[in-house]
């Protein structure tokens, strides 16, 4: 069913640039281009809203407003322990008459504590993946991703992935020409796909390993070197299975996905703080090959190490 009306929720203590988001992909009036436009509006609890810029936004509209919404809003907000109960009665009803939420960034946590994320695959900015999933163990965090889409709940991670997600609903109320349109006034892409990778600058696992903690601190130090299960469950003293089993209940993943990981993490370092060649920096990360540090870099950054490069290498590295 096509979203029609649109309600952001002003959280207390919201990110003002966050909620701008939100506004820019369905509040802003583009009739005059030929793009419909959808009856958008900005919801609070109170008239006055704090903000994290120490400012306070005035709001027409409270939350009742939003009871008949198709889709309602959660940005950012400055503490992502604030929570209050009638915003969390607010989603927790969206979604239990069938329409749908969106979180930008870190409004994932209000989706959290209403229990809308228990089950389902969710993302939020990189530098919070972690909170949320120890805050939320029943969700799916997945700390890559520009954006999911879990049935009637939406997550976003950083601001920009939420115009990635706002052009995603664009495009499938009202056509890839429509979403173009919407793009090009925002003079952006007009197409990122949610599974592209979010430029993180974290380890591939969101939870703390306990047994396994030593391992993985000596094998970031040890990329070069080849690595089999046996000859980690060895160092270990577990057998394979074990170790196997242990491994992927610490961080979430195997062992040659996590080294793969890792590896690619020392590259974009390289890639940013120096000019090593493509084929020094693949040795040096234990790839072996350009080739192969191409392949894997493109799979989990979303980009190849030549671009990843042109866009993150450090100024002083290229003077």
């Amino acid at each position: 069913m096509p979203i029609r009306k649109v309600a952001i929720v002003a959280v207390p203590g919201v990110q003002p640039f966050e909620l701008g988001v939100a506004w820019e992909g369905f509040g802003i009036d583009r009739r005059e281009e030929g793009v419909p436009s959808y009856d958008c509006s900005v919801v609070s609890m109170t008239e006055s809203v704090p903000t994290a810029g120490g400012y306070s936004l005035s709001t027409p509209h409270r939350l009742d407003h939003a009871r008949d919404a198709d889709l309602v809003v959660v940005p950012a907000n400055v503490d992502r322990t604030v929570c209050p109960e009638p915003i969390l009665d607010l989603v927790c009803e969206t979604v239990a008459r069938g329409a749908k939420v969106m979180s930008v960034c870190s409004g994932a946590f209000v989706l959290g504590a209403a229990g809308l994320l228990d089950g389902r695959d969710c993302t939020t900015h990189w530098r919070y993946a972690a909170e949320l999933a120890e805050a939320f163990p029943a969700a799916r965090v997945n700390p890559d991703v520009l954006f999911v889409c879990d049935g009637q709940v939406m997550t976003s991670a950083g601001s920009a992935a939420g115009l990635d997600l706002c052009l995603h609903i664009i495009r499938a109320d009202y056509g890839e020409e429509i979403a173009r349109k919407v793009a090009r006034r925002m003079v952006m892409p007009p197409h990122r796909d949610g599974g592209q990778a979010q430029y993180v600058d974290a380890p591939i696992r969101v939870r703390p390993a306990d047994t396994l903690a030593p391992l993985l601190d000596a094998l970031a130090d040890e990329l070069t070197t080849e690595h089999t299960i046996d000859s980690l469950a060895a160092r270990c003293a577990m057998s394979p299975r074990t170790f196997a089993r242990r491994f992927r209940a610490e961080t979430g993943t195997t062992p040659h996905l996590w080294l793969t990981h890792q590896r690619v993490l020392q590259a974009r370092r390289m890639l940013e703080e120096g000019d090593d060649g493509i084929d020094t920096v693949a040795a040096r990360c234990g790839f072996g090959s350009a080739a192969m540090l191409r392949h894997h870099f493109a799979r989990i950054v979303g980009v190849s190490p030549a671009a990843y490069r042109r866009v993150f290498r450090h100024r002083e590295s290229v003077a």
